[in-house]
């Protein structure tokens, strides 16, 4: 059994004690730990019964998105999104994840005076910084990042905020809030535009092409995804992943749907 392997056991099973609340949650987010065989670690839960009501989304399935999209961030091999699983907790069925503890000196996003980044920063756009004043709000040209923004488009994220983005001490990076996803139509909201419209690496492609394959009706991931969202919103998957492989591109806004989540960070 792999560690990884293990930290999906101790979701499962594991006796789950709320510690508190996350209250800067827009759903309600409790701070957990998890207990079994003498192991304990620490996680957020999301309970079904927490969750507001969003117009364009199905009631009562954000927990299930959230563990969709860490299905598919495994079948891409990246492992962007900690480990997540769908069991009943002290409300009821809910979303159980992996806390990750960020670092707060990796910096990832910024404000900049100037009407262009920096070296090894890529342009968002201009943000309001209060009066009258404007900043270029940057992030950085990361490989992690762009990986994120690859599987982003992949689940139609549509709220990639920057409290979202988790620099682990260990050089790996985590996302997190993955309940806005997996909408049939075209909802990508998202910090990362910095590479709108260039090509997609050489890795993106590849891991896009196994993921395209992954995805045959019959798949495991397929079913497992089938489990979680609606057959449409599979179908669109497979066809996202097939738009990315065609124009080998990172996708630009679409013009009918707000580009940058608010608030943003």
């Amino acid at each position: 059994m792999t560690a990884h392997d293990g930290a999906l056991e101790l979701l499962t099973r594991g006796e789950i004690t709320v510690r508190g609340r996350i209250r800067e949650a827009s759903n309600a987010a409790l701070y957990c730990s998890v207990a079994l065989d003498g192991r304990e670690a620490h996680c957020v839960y999301k309970p079904v019964a927490g969750e507001r009501p969003l117009w364009d989304f199905p009631d009562g399935t954000l927990a299930q998105r959230e563990v969709a999209a860490y299905e598919v961030s495994e079948a891409t091999g990246w492992r962007l999104v900690p480990p997540t699983v769908l069991r009943d907790g002290p409300y009821g069925e809910g979303m159980c994840q992996m806390w990750i503890e960020a670092d707060p000196a990796q910096s990832l996003l910024a404000l900049v005076d100037g009407d262009e980044p920096e070296d090894g920063w890529k342009a968002v756009g201009l943000a309001e910084v209060g009066e009258g004043r404007t900043a270029l709000l940057v992030h950085a040209d990361d490989p992690r990042l762009r990986r994120l923004a690859v599987l982003d488009a992949v689940i139609n994220n549509g709220d990639r905020k920057g409290g979202h983005l988790l620099p682990a001490p260990d050089g790996r990076l985590y996302a997190i809030d993955h309940g806005v996803t997996f909408n049939a139509q075209d909802r990508l909201r998202t910090l990362l535009w910095g590479w709108a419209g260039e090509p997609l690496t050489e890795e993106a492609l590849g891991v896009l092409e196994a993921l395209d394959a992954s995805l045959d009706g019959g798949s495991p991931l397929a079913g497992r995804l089938a489990g979680l969202i609606t057959r449409e919103e599979v179908s669109a998957v497979r066809d996202r992943v097939r738009a990315l492989r065609k124009s080998a591109r990172h996708p630009e806004p679409a013009g009918n749907w707000p580009a940058i989540p608010w608030p943003p960070v």
